[in-house]
């Protein structure tokens, strides 16, 4: 029984796959006319995909989701909020840094620029935004603050500065928000902050543990601005 239904939950990881392969396909082959390259590599590379992603998927719902829960339950346990917090931006930023996403922006952006912003600097101006807003989205649960009044000021920020910014950076920064919610960052961040939201006294965990990753994403769009004024001074 049991492995039927890993079965199942493997055929359900390549439907996900296989037909956007096969559309990738159809385009290249019929429209484009042009070959897809080696069929032997090209098969494997699908293979292990799905299965890649199978096992990866799998493996976060056996130890990610479930520790970063319980560690989310036991933060209330800790006497001073800001270590709390302190936490909280330590995870993000780490948690950041291992985002394949972002590592795959951050080749292009140098490559782009020819140089001029090495991965490793926007890497880390990104973890560092990343952490910030995790840290300030616990403060919120925390507090009970409403989301609203959070992300009203970001949002106002954020449009400032674009004024200030040079182009590239603004675009950089969109895409560096969208770089930071991957598989890792996702699954772990908000079974944390679901944790929390079900311990803290007065949080509903349908409103506070949602929205975390929202002010995390404006915390690396705002990190990746900063740096481009930096750049520009």
């Amino acid at each position: 029984m049991k492995n039927l239904e890993e079965l199942s939950a493997l055929c359900k990881t390549a439907y996900t796959v296989i037909p956007i392969a096969l559309f990738l396909i159809v385009f290249q082959v019929f429209v484009f006319k042009k070959s897809i390259g080696e069929t032997k590599s090209f098969i494997l590379g699908i293979v292990l995909t799905v299965f890649g992603l199978h096992f990866f998927l799998k493996g976060i719902s056996l130890s990610l989701l479930p520790l970063g829960e319980n560690v989310g339950k036991s933060l209330v346990l800790m006497e001073h909020k800001w270590l709390i917090m302190a936490f909280a931006f330590i995870l993000g930023y780490f948690g950041t840094l291992v985002e394949p996403a972002l590592r795959i922006l951050a080749l292009e952006a140098e490559e782009v620029s020819v140089g001029a912003l090495p991965p490793k600097i926007l890497i880390h101006a990104v973890a560092i935004g990343f952490g910030f807003g995790m840290a300030l989205g616990v403060f919120k649960i925390l507090k009970g603050i409403p989301l609203a009044k959070i992300l009203l000021p970001f949002l106002v920020l954020v449009f400032i500065l674009v004024f200030f910014v040079p182009e590239q950076y603004v675009a950089i920064a969109m895409d560096s928000a969208s770089a930071t919610t991957g598989p890792v960052n996702i699954p772990l961040n908000l079974a944390i902050a679901l944790g929390l939201a079900k311990i803290v006294e007065h949080a509903d965990p349908l409103f506070s543990g949602f929205g975390l990753i929202g002010l995390t994403s404006f915390g690396a769009m705002l990190s990746v601005l900063v740096l481009g004024i930096l750049t520009k001074i």
